[in-house]
């Protein structure tokens, strides 16, 4: 699984105009105009550089050995045998917005503040946005995402966040300046995106929604407390949870870098919340996510703790990037300095929802502990008072990269057919105000094809 170019592991690591045309986004689609119509006249405002495609078909099946998306970025996010839809066609927008930071080669630009913008032929009034998982790039959640939202009629949106790779963390002048620009990235994309929805289509969607998974998740969490102006709702797929004061990754993975030195028992994992029952899971993600992740972002949010490593790059090899900092088994984030602790309360989060909000979580999510994230974030939206705005579903053998499921398919079961059931009861939501089922445990299926279906009411 590949996360970093170059790097074939995964490491997991988000306006103006009045709104026309009350029909549900959801329903029929329209055809506006012939083919890739109005094509000449799409410019996305703000944008620096940007390139258009008309093509006979934008999703993955169409595009998969082109420019026009990235395979390899979308590695381990899904499992094999998925099955997504194709054939539609219409305009593919590619470009960046004025960034100075150097870290996206895609395409050959060495530029950040990449996006990709999909208009379909066939519209249904709406547009879904999305940041890039991990640090991954723009096209990372093609198959996950836009596949099927584009097949349902929705113009899509997503962004790289503005910086990428193992050393996002270089980028910014203070301590958690990188992460702070993704929220701003999804901002101006979101945005900008509307604008371009209006150019093809001549109006501006009538439902925008806000959706991602993992670092995405949490774009989603943070622009519907901090721009739910800009959106209708969004589906929260494991995101991260950022609090000033804890828990954060800070505060959970420093005991994972303790045991892989053997300064810790799998008995202190389980004490700071990781599932018992995800004990198989775990050799993997010391060899591929713990390590690595406390590294970056420590340096991100705290890099005075220990300059020298990860210094100015995370490495400059596998077994570099990959490996963790010893320091890191020994830190302790509700010790360090009040500026860390600003840094970190940059991109916060506080539960205040402004917009419906589904959240989906595996009980077995090996990063992401459910324990230390989504159960702790539904508790922060429900003491805000706006627990009526918040649909919270554990999925039962869920962890945090469907594409374990392969190696596990007896202890596992991928998350995406329950993604894509929420999206779609996100959507009955607020567009026809049918509540979706109360919070509840998702069963791992008895019987029947786990990759392909999932209902929110089992």
């Amino acid at each position: 699984m590949r996360l970093f170019p170059g790097v074939s592991l995964l490491v997991a690591f988000l306006t103006g105009v009045t709104v026309l045309a009350p029909a549900s986004p959801a329903g029929a689609r329209d055809r506006v105009g012939g083919h890739c119509a109005r094509q000449e006249r799409l410019r996305v405002p703000g944008a620096e550089h940007q390139r258009s495609a008309c093509l006979n078909d934008l999703t993955t099946a169409g595009l998969a050995g082109t420019p026009y998306t990235d395979m390899a970025d979308q590695a381990g996010l899904a499992a094999r045998g998925t099955r997504n839809p194709s054939g539609v066609p219409g305009v593919q927008i590619d470009g960046y917005f004025p960034d100075d930071s150097r870290l996206n080669a895609t395409h050959g630009w060495a530029h950040d503040a990449q996006f990709v913008i999909r208009l379909p032929d066939r519209w249904n009034g709406g547009l879904v946005v999305t940041g890039a998982p991990g640090t991954r790039r723009q096209y990372a959640t093609d198959a996950l995402i836009s596949d099927q939202v584009l097949a349902r009629g929705f113009a899509y949106a997503a962004t790289d966040k503005g910086n990428t790779g193992p050393d996002f963390f270089t980028d910014g002048r203070e301590p958690g300046d990188a992460v702070a620009e993704w929220n701003r990235r999804v901002t101006e994309l979101t945005r900008a995106a509307k604008q371009a929805v209006r150019q093809r289509y001549g109006r501006t969607p009538a439902r925008t929604y806000m959706t991602g998974i993992s670092n995405g998740g949490y774009l989603t969490r943070w622009q519907l407390e901090n721009r739910p102006e800009l959106y209708d709702g969004g589906v929260d797929w494991e995101g991260v949870l950022w609090t000033s004061h804890g828990p954060n990754l800070l505060t959970g993975l420093p005991v994972t870098v303790a045991r892989s030195l053997g300064r810790a028992t799998d008995e202190d994992l389980i004490g700071a919340g990781f599932a018992p029952g995800s004990r198989f899971l775990w050799p993997y993600h010391e060899q591929v996510y713990w390590g690595l992740t406390q590294k970056v972002f420590r340096a991100e949010f705290d890099p005075s703790y220990d300059p020298a490593c990860p210094g100015a790059t995370a490495g400059g090899t596998v077994e570099q990037i990959f490996a963790p900092c010893a320091s890191d088994a020994s830190y302790d984030y509700a010790a360090r300095p009040a500026a860390v602790h600003r840094a970190v309360a940059k991109v916060a989060l506080t539960g205040r929802i402004g917009r419906p909000l589904i959240t989906l979580h595996g009980d077995l999510d090996a990063l992401l502990p459910i324990a230390t994230d989504s159960d702790v974030y539904a508790r922060m939206i429900d003491g805000r008072g706006r627990g009526g705005l918040h649909r919270y579903y554990t999925v039962r053998g869920g962890t945090h990269a469907d594409g374990l499921y392969d190696t596990f398919p007896d202890r596992l079961r991928p998350i995406l057919p329950c993604y894509r059931s929420a999206f779609d009861a996100l959507t009955r939501w607020v567009e026809r105000g049918t509540r979706p089922p109360a919070d509840r445990t998702i069963e791992k299926p008895a019987h029947g094809d786990p990759v392909g279906s999932c209902s929110l009411e089992d």
